[in-house]
């Protein structure tokens, strides 16, 4: 089979605290992975891929070997896989890169994927965004920051990341949350709105970071927002015709 198709997918969040059974959530993904091995000539992950990751210089965090695993074995056979980093996993720095051989992204980016222009973002990183929001995202990118926060012991910066995440995920009413998303595409539409008016070259446009499935169009740009792996399990492919947003089943082989 020929390697022709291009794969986004993003926030997995393996590892979450608020997920049942990890074991299964990742194997679910994992299958995923293995389906699209033998089509994919790219992969891209934007973002929140792992709901908390932070490698240290010397030491990475234990879990998701399965996953790991399976991306070097894609990596292995010649599919280029790109991972930009989400809220979540922002803290990825050189080790899947060594060990894997994958390509990480940091920002909102412009690729050409076949024949077109694509603009890739997990979602934070471009239009509105609170101004509490965008002083948390400099503080975890910012290096002094994370200088300090290597120096604490790692069992007491898990728990407070991993808690912090799970309080966040699940006491959030359902109505606020739909509201929220719902608010934040509108935002994103109308970035891609003017960036498409500025660069009409750029003719698709794939966001994460939302949890929302939805394949739109703004003003003749292609709009895709993922979804997400908790509830959804969509991702978008482009087979050098079209972009789609599709749902991953044990039982359908597309």
């Amino acid at each position: 089979m020929a390697r022709t198709n291009t794969y986004f997918i993003s926030d997995c969040h393996l590892g979450a605290g608020y997920i049942a059974d990890h074991r299964a959530h990742e194997a679910r993904v994992v299958r995923f992975l293995d389906r699209i091995k033998d089509s994919a000539a790219e992969l891209y992950l934007l973002g929140d891929i792992l709901d908390y990751w932070y490698e240290y210089r010397s030491v990475v965090p234990r879990g998701h070997v399965r996953f790991f695993g399976k991306l070097a074995e894609l990596a292995d056979a010649g599919v280029r896989i790109h991972w930009m980093t989400g809220n979540h996993d922002v803290w990825l720095f050189d080790y899947l890169r060594h060990e894997v051989g994958l390509d990480v992204l940091r920002s909102a980016t412009t690729v050409r994927v076949a024949d077109k222009q694509f603009l890739v973002s997990h979602g934070d990183d471009v239009g509105y965004q609170r101004p509490m929001y965008r002083f948390m995202k400099w503080c975890f990118t910012s290096r002094l920051c994370q200088m300090l926060y290597a120096a604490v012991h790692p069992r007491w910066t898990t728990m407070v990341a991993t808690g912090w995440s799970t309080n966040n995920r699940t006491t959030r009413r359902v109505e606020d949350e739909e509201r929220e998303k719902l608010e934040s595409a509108r935002e994103l539409k109308r970035y891609v709105q003017q960036h498409h008016q500025r660069h009409p070259e750029v003719t698709h446009y794939v966001f994460g970071h939302l949890h929302l499935a939805q394949h739109t169009q703004v003003d003749g740009a292609d709009v895709v927002f993922l979804g997400d792996w908790i509830r959804q399990d969509t991702y978008a492919v482009y087979d050098g015709r079209q972009l789609t947003l599709q749902h991953f089943t044990d039982d359908n082989p597309t």
